[in-house]
Formats: C-alpha cells, sequence, structure tokens
C-alpha cells in the first residue's frame, strides 16, 4: 500500500489512480503547484483534464489533505496539508517564487488560539515585490 493510498483510506475517499497521481506530484514539490502545474506533471503518465483534477483537489481540499492558497497572481496554489505549509515571495514582473523556509506567523496564530478560543487550521501569507534580476532591469 503507498502513502497515497493511505491517505485517501484514512479520509474514506474512494482510491483512484488519478487521486494518488495527484497527491504523488504534491508530496514530491517543493513548491506549492496550480491545476496547470499539475496537468503538465501528470499527463504524460494519465490521460486527465482539468476539470478532473479540479474536482480531485475540491475533494482532497474538503477533506483537509490539500490545503487551497489564492495567490494575488489570479492563481489557486495547492499543497499537501503536512502542517509544514509553505509561505513564499513573488516577483509582480517575472512571477518568480521564492519560498520562505520558516512561518513567521506561528507566534501569532498561537496568540490568537488562545485568546479566541479558535483551532486556526490554516493561513496564507503571500509577499509580492520585485527580485533582484528584475530591479537591475528597471
Amino acid at each position: 500500500m503507498t502513502k497515497e493510498d493511505n491517505i485517501l483510506k484514512a479520509v474514506n475517499l474512494k482510491t483512484t489512480k488519478k487521486r494518488m497521481m495527484i497527491l504523488s506530484v504534491l508530496n514530491n514539490s517543493d513548491s506549492p503547484l496550480t491545476s496547470e502545474d499539475i496537468l503538465d506533471q501528470t499527463s504524460k503518465e494519465v490521460n486527465m483534464n482539468l476539470s478532473t483534477i479540479y474536482r480531485a483537489l475540491n475533494a482532497l481540499t474538503e477533506k483537509g489533505i490539500v490545503l487551497k492558497q489564492p495567490s494575488n497572481d489570479g492563481k489557486t496554489y495547492y499543497q499537501i496539508n503536512n502542517r509544514e505549509h509553505k509561505h513564499q515571495l513573488v516577483c509582480s514582473l517575472c512571477n518568480k517564487v521564492v519560498l520562505v523556509n520558516c512561518c513567521p506567523l506561528k507566534k501569532i496564530e498561537n496568540d490568537l488560539c488562545k485568546e479566541t478560543g479558535f483551532t486556526i487550521t490554516s493561513h496564507n501569507l503571500e509577499f509580492t515585490g520585485i527580485c533582484p534580476e528584475c530591479a537591475k532591469k528597471l
């Protein structure tokens, strides 16, 4: 039984080749991916279209397996919810993405939980700016 198979069974989702492929792509990615990125990486091995990917991602998001992050660039990014989410810096000129290795919101999140009684399950943080390569061109 694969890691992806165990993940799906744990939340009572049917194990399909396409869901397992999507999970595998997300598990092996160093950064959050768009549905188009996932399509590019899976279409070589499995005949899958974008609507299938959207349906699978919605099911995985509803079950808390995948985190969904809307971005300032108009795209939505997905990543495995391994409680080690990723934040990013995005260049507004070339769309280069640089991952932030730590979560600067951890203390704020803990304080909010204590103050409000909420159990916070996720948050989003994205910085937008201009990368060094683009800044040199200005």
